[in-house]
């Protein structure tokens, strides 16, 4: 894993920015909320539920790799001046308890994925348990929210959070996100009428990383395989051996279409498309957001539009 703070840097945030947080405030001169959210689409949540009454700063944005991501002295600075810091967990970001300790914050943490089940890494137990514990959370598989029904979930745990620290606005956080629950249980129920136009027999799923095992498990997919092994987008590239086999398995499974994701770099996966005959379809959002105004820019669109792709490029 790439250094997380240089010494300079944590020595700096100790000695300058950070030395003068003595706890996170209550609230910003002009009555909102500072928070923190580690990336896009958890940022994106928390900015839905708490509408105006929040100041919120994402860490990992658009297009970002929160496995990867490298902090810098002022992401320090910003948890030190929040009040919540809401994270998603399950391994998802393995910088940040360095960060948050460097910090000096008082800001209370809020793990969305709280009360979640969560799936087991590939290549453990299977899908569909945590054979490990939760405390083994470099095992388990963090990306929940490609599950609809997780997603909402992590809403939930938001306006929980908002509501437990400004209690007098518990109305609009209320009405902000019962507002963006409907949305997603319309998505939920889109997603599942878009999968039935797939014949169960295609329904087999080849990723630069392993990160639609939730995916899988709520809406009939198989997940066949994925060209770095892991859950993490930015692990080294495998071995010749290890690219020969997934392309037989891809053979063998009669997969259609392999898929690329926005995290990362594409040219693996048009080696491996190219070597098992099968075509690469387009770029998938996976770990975070597309940029403003792309195709991918919301949660809701994100899902839309990978949904579409995948049925689509597996329909052929």
């Amino acid at each position: 894993m790439k250094k997380l703070l240089s010494m300079g840097c944590i020595v700096a945030l100790a000695a300058g920015a950070c030395a003068g947080a003595t706890g996170s405030p209550d609230s910003l001169p002009d009555g909102r909320l500072p928070v923190v959210a580690t990336h896009s689409i958890l940022g994106e949540f928390v900015t839905i539920v708490g509408g105006d009454r929040v100041a919120v700063r994402t860490l990992v944005g658009p297009q970002g790799d929160a496995h990867e991501f490298e902090p810098r002295p002022a992401d320090a600075v910003a948890i030190a001046e929040a009040a919540i810091l809401f994270e998603n967990g399950l391994g998802f970001e393995p910088w940040l308890d360095d960060l948050y300790a460097a910090s000096g914050s008082g800001a209370v943490r809020v793990v969305a994925t709280d009360s979640m089940v969560p799936l087991p890494a590939a290549g453990l137990s299977g899908r569909g348990g945590a054979e490990g514990g939760p405390g083994d959370l470099g095992q388990l598989d963090p990306h929940v929210w490609h599950d609809v029904t997780n997603a909402m979930r992590m809403v939930e745990n938001v306006q929980a959070a908002l509501l437990k620290a400004d209690p007098s606005h518990a109305d609009v956080y209320a009405a902000n996100a019962d507002a963006y629950l409907a949305q997603l249980t319309e998505l939920d129920a889109w997603v599942r009428q878009q999968v039935e136009r797939l014949p169960a027999g295609r329904r087999k799923l080849v990723t630069s990383h392993d990160t639609f095992g939730y995916f899988a498990v709520r809406y009939g997919f198989d997940v066949v395989g994925t060209a770095l092994g892991g859950t993490t987008a930015g692990l080294a590239d495998p071995s010749a051996g290890a690219i020969a086999e997934l392309v037989e398995a891809i053979k063998a499974a009669g997969v259609r279409a392999i898929f690329a994701e926005n995290v990362s770099n594409p040219g693996l996966m048009r080696q491996i498309a190219a070597e098992a005959g099968v075509e690469l379809a387009p770029l998938l959002y996976t770990d975070a957001l597309g940029e403003p105004g792309g195709a991918g820019d919301t949660y809701v669109k994100a899902i839309r539009y990978n949904v579409s792709t995948i049925v689509d490029a597996l329909r052929k």
